[in-house]
Protein backbone atom coordinates (compact mmCIF):
# COMPACT_ATOMS: atom_id res chain seq x y z
CA UNK A 1 0.00 0.00 0.00
CA UNK A 2 1.18 3.52 -0.81
CA UNK A 3 -0.07 6.56 1.09
CA UNK A 4 0.79 9.91 -0.47
CA UNK A 5 1.61 13.10 1.42
CA UNK A 6 1.65 16.08 -0.94
CA UNK A 7 4.00 18.97 -0.37
CA UNK A 8 1.14 21.45 0.05
CA UNK A 9 -0.25 19.37 2.94
CA UNK A 10 2.81 19.94 5.10
CA UNK A 11 2.81 22.26 8.09
CA UNK A 12 4.29 25.70 7.50
CA UNK A 13 6.13 28.18 9.70
CA UNK A 14 7.51 31.59 8.74
CA UNK A 15 9.74 33.21 11.36
CA UNK A 16 11.16 35.83 9.02
CA UNK A 17 14.75 34.60 9.17
CA UNK A 18 13.54 30.99 8.90
CA UNK A 19 10.93 29.45 6.63
CA UNK A 20 10.14 25.84 7.43
CA UNK A 21 7.92 23.09 6.02
CA UNK A 22 7.10 20.24 8.41
CA UNK A 23 6.35 16.75 7.08
CA UNK A 24 5.37 15.70 10.62
CA UNK A 25 4.13 17.47 13.73
CA UNK A 26 6.77 19.87 15.02
CA UNK A 27 6.77 22.90 17.36
CA UNK A 28 3.50 24.83 16.88
CA UNK A 29 2.38 22.58 14.04
CA UNK A 30 0.48 19.61 15.43
CA UNK A 31 -1.48 17.04 13.44
CA UNK A 32 -2.28 13.76 15.25
CA UNK A 33 -2.48 12.03 11.86
CA UNK A 34 1.13 12.96 11.06
CA UNK A 35 3.37 12.25 14.03
CA UNK A 36 6.01 10.32 12.07
CA UNK A 37 6.44 6.99 10.31
CA UNK A 38 8.05 4.14 12.19
CA UNK A 39 10.97 5.69 14.07
CA UNK A 40 11.24 8.62 11.64
CA UNK A 41 10.05 11.57 13.70
CA UNK A 42 10.97 14.78 11.83
CA UNK A 43 11.63 15.97 8.29
CA UNK A 44 11.78 19.76 8.20
CA UNK A 45 12.60 21.55 4.96
CA UNK A 46 14.27 24.73 6.20
CA UNK A 47 15.42 27.91 4.49
CA UNK A 48 17.68 30.13 6.58
CA UNK A 49 18.08 33.75 5.51
CA UNK A 50 21.59 35.18 4.96
CA UNK A 51 23.47 36.08 8.12
CA UNK A 52 21.07 34.27 10.45
CA UNK A 53 20.65 30.86 12.06
CA UNK A 54 19.71 28.74 15.03
CA UNK A 55 21.40 29.87 18.24
CA UNK A 56 22.80 27.40 20.75
CA UNK A 57 20.13 24.94 21.86
CA UNK A 58 20.03 21.44 23.31
CA UNK A 59 18.92 17.96 22.25
CA UNK A 60 18.84 14.56 23.95
CA UNK A 61 18.34 10.98 22.76
CA UNK A 62 17.77 11.67 19.08
CA UNK A 63 19.64 10.88 15.84
CA UNK A 64 19.74 14.17 13.94
CA UNK A 65 20.70 14.29 10.25
CA UNK A 66 21.34 17.45 8.23
CA UNK A 67 21.14 17.23 4.42
CA UNK A 68 22.08 20.49 2.66
CA UNK A 69 20.50 21.27 -0.71
CA UNK A 70 22.00 24.70 -1.44
CA UNK A 71 24.11 27.22 0.38
CA UNK A 72 26.14 26.23 3.44
CA UNK A 73 25.42 25.48 7.07
CA UNK A 74 28.01 26.14 9.76
CA UNK A 75 27.69 23.71 12.67
CA UNK A 76 29.12 24.37 16.14
CA UNK A 77 28.64 22.14 19.19
CA UNK A 78 30.03 21.41 22.63
CA UNK A 79 31.50 18.04 21.62
CA UNK A 80 35.20 17.50 21.04
CA UNK A 81 34.62 14.86 18.34
CA UNK A 82 36.44 15.67 15.13
CA UNK A 83 38.32 18.67 16.54
CA UNK A 84 41.71 19.26 18.04
CA UNK A 85 42.04 20.35 21.66
CA UNK A 86 43.06 23.81 20.42
CA UNK A 87 39.91 24.12 18.31
CA UNK A 88 37.72 23.07 21.23
CA UNK A 89 39.51 25.54 23.48
CA UNK A 90 39.00 28.34 20.95
CA UNK A 91 35.36 27.32 20.34
CA UNK A 92 35.95 26.94 16.60
CA UNK A 93 33.12 25.57 14.42
CA UNK A 94 33.90 21.91 13.66
CA UNK A 95 32.38 21.89 10.21
CA UNK A 96 30.60 23.61 7.37
CA UNK A 97 27.99 21.41 5.66
CA UNK A 98 27.54 21.90 1.90
CA UNK A 99 25.49 20.19 -0.84
CA UNK A 100 26.47 16.54 -1.05
CA UNK A 101 27.45 16.44 2.61
CA UNK A 102 25.41 14.44 5.12
CA UNK A 103 25.89 15.14 8.82
CA UNK A 104 24.82 12.86 11.67
CA UNK A 105 24.68 14.03 15.27
CA UNK A 106 23.77 11.57 18.02
CA UNK A 107 22.41 13.73 20.84
CA UNK A 108 22.48 10.87 23.38
CA UNK A 109 23.01 12.09 26.94
CA UNK A 110 22.77 15.68 25.76
CA UNK A 111 24.44 18.10 23.37
CA UNK A 112 24.19 21.81 22.65
CA UNK A 113 24.77 23.08 19.13
CA UNK A 114 24.08 25.95 16.78
CA UNK A 115 23.56 26.13 13.01
CA UNK A 116 24.25 29.30 11.07
CA UNK A 117 24.20 30.69 7.54
CA UNK A 118 27.17 33.07 7.40
CA UNK A 119 26.69 33.95 3.72
CA UNK A 120 25.76 37.63 3.23
CA UNK A 121 23.63 37.05 0.14
CA UNK A 122 22.62 33.37 -0.12
CA UNK A 123 19.83 31.43 1.58
CA UNK A 124 20.75 28.06 3.07
CA UNK A 125 18.25 25.37 2.07
CA UNK A 126 18.47 22.07 3.93
CA UNK A 127 16.57 19.16 5.42
CA UNK A 128 16.62 18.51 9.15
CA UNK A 129 15.80 14.87 9.91
CA UNK A 130 15.23 13.24 13.30
CA UNK A 131 15.17 9.49 13.89
CA UNK A 132 14.37 7.96 17.28
CA UNK A 133 17.36 5.92 18.53
CA UNK A 134 17.16 2.29 19.62
CA UNK A 135 19.34 3.02 22.63
CA UNK A 136 19.02 5.91 25.06
CA UNK A 137 21.85 7.60 26.89
CA UNK A 138 24.67 7.01 24.40
CA UNK A 139 27.67 9.34 24.42
CA UNK A 140 27.08 12.26 22.02
CA UNK A 141 28.71 11.79 18.61
CA UNK A 142 29.24 13.77 15.43
CA UNK A 143 29.95 12.42 11.94
CA UNK A 144 29.97 13.99 8.49
CA UNK A 145 30.62 12.54 5.02
CA UNK A 146 30.41 13.71 1.44
CA UNK A 147 28.49 11.66 -1.13
CA UNK A 148 29.33 12.75 -4.67
CA UNK A 149 26.54 13.24 -7.20
CA UNK A 150 28.14 10.62 -9.45
CA UNK A 151 27.76 8.01 -6.71
CA UNK A 152 24.02 8.74 -6.43
CA UNK A 153 23.30 9.02 -10.15
CA UNK A 154 20.69 6.47 -11.28
CA UNK A 155 20.88 4.47 -8.06
CA UNK A 156 20.00 4.46 -4.36
CA UNK A 157 23.17 4.98 -2.34
CA UNK A 158 23.18 4.04 1.34
CA UNK A 159 24.10 7.17 3.32
CA UNK A 160 23.18 6.08 6.87
CA UNK A 161 22.77 2.69 8.58
CA UNK A 162 23.07 1.06 12.03
CA UNK A 163 26.47 -0.47 11.20
CA UNK A 164 27.95 2.16 8.91
CA UNK A 165 28.32 -0.34 6.09
CA UNK A 166 29.30 0.60 2.54
CA UNK A 167 30.77 3.88 3.75
CA UNK A 168 27.53 5.16 5.24
CA UNK A 169 27.13 7.19 8.42
CA UNK A 170 26.52 5.08 11.52
CA UNK A 171 23.15 5.53 13.24
CA UNK A 172 22.19 4.50 16.75
CA UNK A 173 18.82 3.58 15.25
CA UNK A 174 17.12 0.74 13.42
CA UNK A 175 16.88 2.61 10.12
CA UNK A 176 18.45 2.81 6.67
CA UNK A 177 18.66 6.05 4.68
CA UNK A 178 19.32 6.09 0.94
CA UNK A 179 19.81 8.98 -1.48
CA UNK A 180 19.51 8.95 -5.26
CA UNK A 181 19.45 11.16 -8.37
CA UNK A 182 17.35 10.20 -11.38
CA UNK A 183 16.83 11.52 -14.88
CA UNK A 184 14.98 10.01 -17.84
CA UNK A 185 15.52 6.28 -18.24
CA UNK A 186 17.47 5.96 -14.96
CA UNK A 187 15.71 3.79 -12.40
CA UNK A 188 16.32 1.95 -9.14
CA UNK A 189 14.68 -1.04 -7.50
CA UNK A 190 14.98 -1.83 -3.79
CA UNK A 191 13.86 -5.13 -2.28
CA UNK A 192 11.76 -4.50 0.83
CA UNK A 193 10.81 -6.35 3.98
CA UNK A 194 7.02 -6.06 3.94
CA UNK A 195 7.01 -5.81 7.75
CA UNK A 196 9.02 -2.57 7.72
CA UNK A 197 7.52 0.80 6.73
CA UNK A 198 9.33 2.80 4.07
CA UNK A 199 9.16 6.56 3.65
CA UNK A 200 10.11 8.18 0.33
CA UNK A 201 10.71 11.94 0.30
CA UNK A 202 11.19 13.74 -3.01
CA UNK A 203 13.80 16.42 -2.40
CA UNK A 204 13.55 17.96 -5.85
CA UNK A 205 12.25 17.39 -9.37
CA UNK A 206 9.72 14.72 -10.27
CA UNK A 207 9.68 10.92 -10.19
CA UNK A 208 7.36 7.90 -10.12
CA UNK A 209 7.34 5.85 -6.93
CA UNK A 210 5.79 2.42 -7.60
CA UNK A 211 3.85 4.06 -10.41
CA UNK A 212 2.70 7.09 -8.40
CA UNK A 213 3.93 10.47 -9.73
CA UNK A 214 5.52 12.66 -7.05
CA UNK A 215 7.02 16.15 -7.20
CA UNK A 216 9.39 18.14 -5.00
CA UNK A 217 8.27 18.09 -1.37
CA UNK A 218 5.87 15.19 -1.91
CA UNK A 219 6.30 11.95 0.02
CA UNK A 220 4.99 8.41 0.05
CA UNK A 221 4.65 5.95 2.91
CA UNK A 222 5.04 2.41 1.58
CA UNK A 223 3.75 -0.49 3.69
CA UNK A 224 3.31 -4.20 3.00
CA UNK A 225 5.23 -4.05 -0.29
CA UNK A 226 8.07 -6.29 -1.43
CA UNK A 227 9.67 -3.90 -3.93
CA UNK A 228 10.25 -0.18 -4.26
CA UNK A 229 10.61 1.04 -7.85
CA UNK A 230 11.77 4.55 -8.74
CA UNK A 231 11.66 5.59 -12.40
CA UNK A 232 10.86 8.33 -14.93
CA UNK A 233 12.75 10.99 -13.03
CA UNK A 234 12.97 14.59 -14.12
CA UNK A 235 15.87 16.26 -12.28
CA UNK A 236 14.79 14.10 -9.35
CA UNK A 237 16.54 13.87 -6.00
CA UNK A 238 15.07 11.33 -3.61
CA UNK A 239 15.59 10.15 -0.04
CA UNK A 240 14.36 6.70 1.01
CA UNK A 241 14.05 5.61 4.64
CA UNK A 242 13.60 1.96 5.63
CA UNK A 243 12.31 2.14 9.20
CA UNK A 244 11.58 0.13 12.31
CA UNK A 245 8.13 -1.44 12.36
Amino acid sequence: MITLRKSIQRGQANHGWLQSLHSFSFAEYHDPAHMGVGNLRVINEDRIAPGTGFGAHGHRDMEIISYVLSGALAHKDDMAAGRSSLEVQNDAPPSVIRPGDVQRMSAGTGVRHSEFNHAPDQTTHFLQIWIVPNQRGVAPEYEQKHFAAADKRGRLTLVASPDGRDGSLRLHADALMYAGLFEGAESAELALDAARPVYVHVVGGRIEVNGEPLSAGDAATVTGERVLLLRNGQAAEVLVFVLAS
